[in-house]
């Protein structure tokens, strides 16, 4: 959409300048066309005169017969010249000034924006929330908020923490957690492109909990990207690449662990372990098939806002592989964003982790406060168009929250700058951490992100 906005407000530009260009030549023959009329009131006054003094009515018709000769000439020279091309210059110029604001846009980079959000925590009371009087479930509400800045972008990324394996498995919240079908039909709803799945709940209910959500993918919104989780050996091998514009971005997903549940032996494939071998050869495919590399670790230490030594470590393996931008998800709290580069010249923006985008924790306490903070990230990347490299533009996050009442329905995340002290006061996350206020979010986003763009 953004691009036909620009397509459009160029194009206006050359419009006005075309428009310029018509009256420009319109004043122009008007001025022409007064000296004439000018000369006709010559004409008048010297007859007017004729009869008081003849010799000064002779002089003056002589003069205005002269003025009337030049001006005459005049427009017939002006005749000449449109007859002989003037018209086609006029239009020549409208359609220059129009062609300008296309080539104007033509000359800009290209560039896709993108934006990611963090942890899908289906805790019973939100899945909970999406059951109807009918018996039947919904999910929008969880995302109506921020449904516009969502599917504004190009492309959105979203961390889907658990498995939906169906209702047939019957729902479950922490630790072994499953949901429902119908919280992917409410992803794809509020604009959501690509759906991670490589979490530690991958494998919470079995080999049948991720089929059924395969499955489910598959059957229903197959234009959706699947990526960490996968049905065949060939599906895994296969790089999925998001393509706009002549700019080619590859995205991977990878988690550190499954909680210490098996993956099942005849599905090897089933979901992406963090191990090195297989990233190197994964972003080592993925760079010859597309031009930015996006790595999507799952990894770190819950409920700690400080990247840690293993997190930095593996962001330096990444980064040394040639991934271009790492976004991490699992600690449930944002941890801050910044660029790692080395001597060799290599360079990537890293995301430690983007915290929540939904969740409503049976914990109570300080700290439970500090849970219904997230992050969306924000990236815009373009492509040079005399060397062709296609970079990181510009970046930021945008502060969201989790907002759960005291009835356990209406659960939302929502932009912190709509947030409120009354809603915080109404919550059921008040109840449990009294922390929660508009200020100690704010504190808390300034205290890990800093100064970040949203």
């Amino acid at each position: 959409m953004k691009r036909y906005w620009k397509i459009i407000s160029f194009s206006l530009l050359g419009i006005t300048l075309g428009i310029a260009v018509a009256l420009g030549a319109y004043h122009f023959l008007q001025k022409e066309a007064g000296s004439v009329s000018g000369s006709g009131d010559a004409i008048s006054n010297a007859e007017g005169s004729f009869a008081d003094a003849s010799s000064e009515a002779e002089r003056l018709a002589k003069e205005s017969i002269e003025a009337e000769r030049r001006e005459e000439e005049r427009l017939n020279q002006i005749q000449v010249w449109l007859e002989s091309g003037g018209r086609a210059t006029i239009r020549e110029g409208l359609i220059k000034a129009m062609h300008f604001g296309m080539e104007t846009y033509m000359e800009a980079e290209p560039e896709i924006t993108l934006v990611m959000v963090g942890d899908v925590l289906m805790h019973m009371r939100v899945t909970n929330s999406g059951k109807k009087s009918d018996g039947t479930y919904n999910y929008d509400h969880l995302f109506e908020p921020v449904k516009e800045l969502i599917s504004e972008a190009d492309i959105a990324l979203v961390n889907q923490e658990v498995i939906m394996g169906g209702k047939e498995l019957g729902y479950s919240g922490y630790p072994r957690f499953n949901t429902a079908y119908e919280v992917g039909d409410a992803l794809v709803a509020a604009g959501f492109d690509v759906v991670l799945h490589a979490t530690n709940h991958t494998v919470d209910k079995g080999k049948e909990g991720a089929v059924n959500c395969l499955n489910y993918w598959k059957d229903n919104h197959p234009q959706i990207g699947i990526v960490g989780m996968y049905a065949s050996q060939e599906e895994r091998d296969t790089t999925y690449v998001y393509e706009k514009d002549g700019i080619r971005i590859a995205i991977l997903n990878y988690t550190y662990g499954t909680n210490g549940l098996p993956v099942p032996e005849d599905m090897p494939y089933l979901v992406n372990l963090m191990k090195e071998k297989l990233i190197k050869e994964d972003i080592k495919a993925a760079k010859e098939v597309a031009d930015f590399v996006i790595i999507c670790p799952h990894w770190g230490t819950e409920y700690v806002h400080k990247a840690t030594k293993n997190q930095r470590n593996w962001a330096k393996f990444f980064m040394e592989c040639g991934a271009d931008l790492c976004i991490g998800t699992h600690p449930h709290v944002i941890e801050p964003v910044e660029w790692m580069e080395n001597e060799e010249g290599d360079r990537m923006l890293v995301y430690y982790s983007l915290g929540n985008f939904v969740n409503s924790t049976a914990s109570t306490g300080e700290g439970v406060a500090n849970r219904m903070l997230g992050a969306m990230a924000t990236v815009t990347i373009a492509k040079d168009r005399k060397d062709g490299t296609v970079y990181i533009k510009e970046y930021g996050a945008e502060p969201l929250v989790t907002y759960v009442p005291n009835s356990g329905k209406a659960i939302a995340t929502m932009h912190l700058d709509d947030f409120t002290d009354e809603l915080a006061l109404k919550s059921m996350t008040y109840q449990k951490d009294a922390n929660f206020s508009v200020e100690f979010l704010q504190q808390l986003w300034q205290e890990v992100m800093g100064n970040l763009p949203n």
